[in-house]
């Protein structure tokens, strides 16, 4: 009984002696971390040490100030390479694989592991697909509502290769800029919401 009273105590207890403890230290929680990373390539360098806009969008839980949301959004549009052809558009049957494919990025992988956009986590985009994420915004139609412009296409390569270029501390990936997706895979996913034959302009 006295076991069970001891027992009792220690957990009701641990939320008031947790906040007692304090907060830990932005260099006690930067330790930690990469503590958890000790076993990572040079390859995970980027997602252990964070560069100024990630460290930034962190400190303020991405709600930056109006004069930091305008100094990113400048910082980030500098880093877009548009493909050297200037042509945004590739095919979007495969870029409907990219969008599908959820696989890539992990420890366990092998180097041949298809690295997949994963967009239906986020989007609703081909009206056949029933299962879809909606932290981001429906891109159903995304092309013909667009008019299949060849000007919103090439913004919307430019915000897939880093939408931070357009919105500072989005939640979105930024595909290109950190090289997860290869160019050709971010022209396949334009063609994918812009092509009239896709299924998402269906």
């Amino acid at each position: 009984m006295k076991k069970i009273l001891i027992a009792a105590f220690v957990v009701a207890a641990t939320p008031v002696l947790a906040q007692q403890a304090g907060k830990p230290s932005a260099a006690v929680m930067d330790a930690y971390v990469k503590g958890l990373w000790s076993k990572a390539g040079p390859e995970w360098d980027s997602s252990i040490n964070p560069d100024e806009t990630m460290r930034l969008c962190s400190q303020t839980r991405n709600a930056p100030s109006a004069a930091d949301f305008e100094k990113i959004v400048a910082r980030e549009k500098a880093t877009i390479v548009f493909p050297a052809d200037g042509n945004v558009m590739g095919d979007w049957k495969k870029g409907e694989t990219v969008a599908q494919r959820g696989t890539g990025g992990q420890f366990t992988d092998k180097p041949d592991t298809y690295r997949g956009g994963n967009c239906y986590a986020c989007h609703q985009l081909a009206a056949k697909e029933v299962s879809y994420g909606t932290l981001g915004p429906s891109l159903q139609g995304y092309g013909k509502a667009r008019k299949f412009s060849k000007d919103e296409a090439k913004a919307t390569f430019a915000k897939i290769f880093n939408p931070q270029s357009v919105l500072a501390c989005s939640q979105m990936p930024r595909f290109g800029h950190s090289k997860f997706l290869t160019e050709q895979q971010i022209k396949d996913v334009v063609a994918y919401l812009f092509d009239p034959e896709s299924p998402v302009n269906k």
